[in-house]
């Protein structure tokens, strides 16, 4: 079984969502392998991070579909792309969806905002692009495909936007029309109220995906019961990073050593085994 049809097999099974964990790298992917997640999230926001350049679209489909890549091929879990606005205009999104299809990708997801978007959580303008020009796009993107499981999920931003909630079902529905295989609902606000909203008027039509970042008191067997089929834990990994390392290092130059830090902190022996040192040490034996 590919991974895209393993991740419409575990959407379909319809148990619970499928727990999803953003990262940016290989050790980010095995990290969410081994914690339990069933899915990855290749992260835009995490990708231009890791080059310490804002979400802004700064970074091609170069960097992204490198970054996808090594992440499909570090674990075993199905990976879900976040292509921004599929890098362009329809032929960028076709283009889009073969490259990540050939790298072994499931998924990728794109969003309804004018390119070179801006990430959501920015505070700046939210633009986003006509109804008919999308779903034009998410029309074009499916039609390039050639596995009929990989997916092509459609996010849109209206509420994002401040367009409202009439507004996002018209997109979703759109998109829907167009072929999109499920619609990411995206919400900034502090409770999951209007996303919960969503799910009781989409009536399930298609997978309903859903990003709790500013919502994050919302378990994910509430969501699922509400109707959500993948929840995604986007950027969490990547801002406790942060903050560990923060941690650690104001501890070391503090101390002039890491003495304090030994008992914290996974050893040489943990990264040797989550590079699976011994295995690639077999193959010379």
């Amino acid at each position: 079984m590919t991974k895209a049809a393993h991740l419409r097999s575990l959407i379909r099974e319809g148990r619970a969502p499928v727990l999803t964990a953003g990262a940016h790298d290989g050790l980010g992917a095995v990290l969410a392998e081994r914690a339990g997640y069933r899915a990855v999230w290749a992260s835009g926001l995490e990708v231009s991070a890791a080059h310490a350049l804002p979400d802004v679209g700064l970074l091609g489909i170069s960097d992204y579909l490198a970054a996808a890549r090594i992440m499909n091929q570090a674990c075993g879990l199905p990976v879900i792309a976040d292509c921004d606005t599929g890098f362009g205009n329809e032929l960028n999104a076709a283009y889009t969806v073969q490259q990540y299809e050939a790298a072994g990708v499931a998924a990728i997801c794109i969003e309804d905002k004018i390119f070179p978007k801006v990430n959501s959580f920015a505070g700046h303008r939210q633009m986003l692009a006509p109804i008919g020009e999308f779903a034009h796009k998410i029309r074009v993107a499916k039609g390039s495909q050639k596995d009929p499981d990989f997916m092509v999920i459609a996010r849109t931003e209206a509420l994002i936007a401040g367009a409202g909630m009439d507004e996002a079902m018209d997109r979703a529905h759109a998109y829907a029309d167009a072929g999109a295989d499920a619609i990411l609902i995206h919400s900034k606000a502090k409770t999951h109220a209007e996303v919960e909203e969503f799910m009781g008027r989409w009536g399930g039509r298609l997978p309903v995906v859903i990003v709790p970042t500013t919502y994050y008191e919302w378990s994910a067997s509430d969501a699922g019961h509400a109707g959500a089929s993948i929840v995604i834990h986007a950027n969490q990994g990547l801002r406790a990073t942060v903050s560990a390392v923060m941690s650690a290092f104001a501890i070391m130059l503090n101390d002039g050593c890491s003495s304090a830090l030994e008992g914290q902190i996974a050893s040489v022996k943990e990264i040797f085994d989550l590079q699976r040192m011994d295995q690639w040490l077999e193959l010379e034996a």
